[in-house]
């Protein structure tokens, strides 16, 4: 038996309180631990060892426990019949004998050890304390601070600081700086534990990091009064964003766009000037395809053979802002309706048969 510093429990029962980290996890782990150092400590001649640790007694108990055998094959393990008998009468074939002893520098090994098994604890407790935290912030907006930059990532302090978030280059907006201290908002994509704790994998270019802001910005979409019905985008260059009013009252565009720009104008900014299209959405996919190309008028949208191809048409004028910059506009609103567009200036169209509306007709005019 081991008389062990009174402190030590007290220790263990303060960390509870503090932490609420229940002594006996504390104990079952240091047990463990002891039981390991020992082993690696007096690797010759002590076979299993066995520990039981009292806090009402404030004593630790060191056990060599070996197995009753007719042979001994593994003296280190085992104990013949005959001098487990000796030891006392009663021991039969496949019982266990435990025989105390008092390690060698046991004051040193246990006070590292259950430091070891503390600090290792603590720094458990406080993972999964964050992992909790954030398990539920998959797919929310969270505001951090940038404390980290290497060649390729940028690691964000989250939370109260026990939490790091990371922002790989495929979440990086191409063009944005990012520089130490900045305050940023970011989109979490996923958690999960990592080497040094619970991680946070955050973006700044996910579709979801607009829709979370205009959530923000519009007590309309928050209620869900204006609902957002899709969203495609380009981090960095352009988004087009799908929404429609759940009540005819409201006017979804307008609630969108606020009083002079001011809400759009504000995530904007957030986005460092990338440009946003703000897209009624329509059941009838035809004339979605048409907003969908906006700022490009469209003359008119026919669905052509096989699932979702569609042609649009637009004035000879209007091509190149209908496809946009290397195809940038027809790609998003693709992206945006699910369909396949093939767009078409009104002498193209024209050349292949296809009927089109006048321009006075305007865009939601679809064959």
């Amino acid at each position: 038996m081991v008389k062990v510093n009174k402190e030590f429990f007290l220790a263990l029962q303060d960390l509870e309180k503090e932490r609420g980290i229940p002594q006996q996890v504390f104990l079952d782990a240091l047990k463990n631990a002891l039981v390991s150092a020992c082993k690696k400590q007096y690797s010759v001649g002590t076979g299993v060892v066995d520990i039981k640790l009292s806090p009402e007694k404030e004593t630790i108990d060191f056990y060599i426990v070996k197995t009753v055998v007719e042979e001994v094959e593994n003296e280190e393990t085992e104990i013949s019949l005959a001098d487990a008998q000796a030891i006392k009468k009663s021991y039969k074939v496949g019982d266990t004998v435990s025989k105390k002893f008092v390690p060698k520098d046991f004051s040193r090994i246990a006070a590292q050890t259950a430091k070891q098994v503390i600090l290792q604890k603590i720094h458990e407790t406080e993972r999964d304390a964050a992992m909790n935290e954030f398990s539920d912030k998959e797919g929310e907006l969270l505001v951090g601070i940038v404390r980290k930059i290497d060649a390729k990532n940028v690691y964000i302090e989250l939370g109260k600081g026990q939490v790091e978030g990371l922002m790989l280059p495929s979440d990086q907006v191409p063009g944005e700086k990012y520089n130490i201290n900045d305050r940023i908002k970011v989109y979490v994509k996923r958690v999960k534990n990592g080497f040094r704790g619970a991680q946070v994998l955050v973006s700044r270019s996910a579709p979801g990091l607009v829709a979370k802001l205009f959530e923000e910005e519009v007590p309309e979409i928050k209620q869900g009064t204006v609902q957002i019905k899709g969203i495609s985008r380009e981090a960095g260059a352009r988004t087009k964003i799908a929404i429609h009013s759940t009540d005819d009252r409201v006017d979804a565009i307008g609630s969108c766009v606020g009083n002079k720009g001011a809400r759009v104008n504000a995530i904007v900014e957030e986005l460092k000037g990338e440009k946003i299209d703000i897209i009624p959405w329509s059941e009838n996919p035809l004339e979605f395809i048409a907003k969908a190309l906006s700022p490009a008028p469209v003359l008119s949208v026919t669905q052509l053979d096989g699932d979702k191809n569609a042609m649009a048409v637009v004035p000879d004028d209007k091509l190149s802002l209908a496809i946009g910059k290397d195809g940038q506009n027809a790609r998003l609103a693709v992206r945006l309706t699910n369909w396949k567009i093939d767009v078409k200036s009104k002498t193209a169209a024209e050349k292949l048969g296809v009927g089109v509306a006048t321009e006075n007709d305007g865009a939601d005019k679809v064959e």
